[in-house]
């Protein structure tokens, strides 16, 4: 029999309806709140600037940068600096600052350094519920088997003069033409973060180390490729990193930083060192032979 034309139109916009509702579950699925404090930890760490940042809603200090902008996807990218087992490495020794750091140092250098704020204190509210979120991110993410090692070295020093063409043709349209990022429509952080100027990450952040940014920049840049492939050779990563790190930005003060001298990294981009080769020898390499 066949369905009477008055049902027609109710019938395709319920279909229509029906293949809405499921493009929209498909490509936005739901995600219950993680246990406890957890979910707090994983909100500011994905959207640090709500609470710090300008106009945030606890201290409008910060540079507008969420975590999750170099933590990529919350920290759980095993290619973008993860936070996936930073909860089991603390307290450690670090060659940096020359003690033993909790977990709580590590976090408060991502908050002075990174987002050029004052951390807040030790026994707070969203201390605690970061910490909680790294121990249930160690407790639930996959094992983790990626090097973390420099890219390998170039023979040649990183050249910022051709990374600034490659920053025109690839990074600037969601960067920026000055490195200043591409806010929200609120302006109340940054979809897409500046990478150099007063509201990027400071002289103290490790991506301040070109080999480190050149490492995040080959496998995660430009933010929309596919998914898993490689865009930029090892070359064009180190030429970007040179030239987004040769640009203006917040000065940190690091004087207190690698005590002794010796155990400096070969790519650290500030005197003293034990050897006698430059700082920008240091800073844009070649690093070969340099140790």
């Amino acid at each position: 029999m066949q369905t009477p034309r008055k049902y027609a139109l109710p019938l395709l916009l319920l279909m229509i309806t029906g293949l809405l509702i499921w493009w929209y579950n498909r490509t936005h699925p739901y995600t219950a709140p993680l246990p406890g404090a957890a979910e707090y930890g994983f909100q500011l760490i994905s959207k640090t600037a709500e609470q710090y940042g300008p106009g945030g809603r606890i201290n409008i200090r910060s540079n507008g940068m969420n975590c999750s902008q170099c933590h990529l996807d919350a920290g759980k990218n095993l290619q973008a600096i993860p936070l996936t087992r930073v909860y089991l490495q603390y307290p450690k020794y670090r060659d940096r600052s020359g003690s033993h750091e909790s977990l709580y140092k590590r976090i408060k250098d991502c908050f002075e350094r990174s987002l050029q704020s004052m951390a807040p204190d030790s026994n707070s509210r969203e201390i605690q519920a970061i910490t909680a979120y790294l121990k249930w991110l160690s407790e639930n993410s996959p094992a983790d088997s990626i090097t973390r090692d420099p890219l390998p070295y170039l023979t040649r020093a990183a050249d910022s003069t051709k990374g600034s063409r490659l920053y025109a043709a690839t990074c600037k349209r969601c960067h920026g033409q000055n490195g200043e990022g591409f806010r929200e429509a609120d302006h109340s952080s940054f979809r897409y973060p500046p990478l150099w100027g007063p509201n990027s990450y400071s002289t103290g952040a490790g991506m301040y180390q070109v080999t480190k940014l050149a490492r995040f920049i080959k496998f995660n840049m430009p933010y929309d490729k596919l998914a898993g492939s490689v865009v930029l050779t090892n070359e064009e990563a180190y030429d970007l990193a040179a030239f987004i790190n040769s640009q203006e930005r917040g000065v940190f003060d690091i004087s207190d930083d690698w005590p002794v001298k010796s155990t400096k990294p070969v790519d650290y981009p500030f005197g003293p060192y034990a050897d006698s080769f430059s700082a920008d020898r240091h800073k844009y390499g070649p690093w070969l032979n340099l140790k």
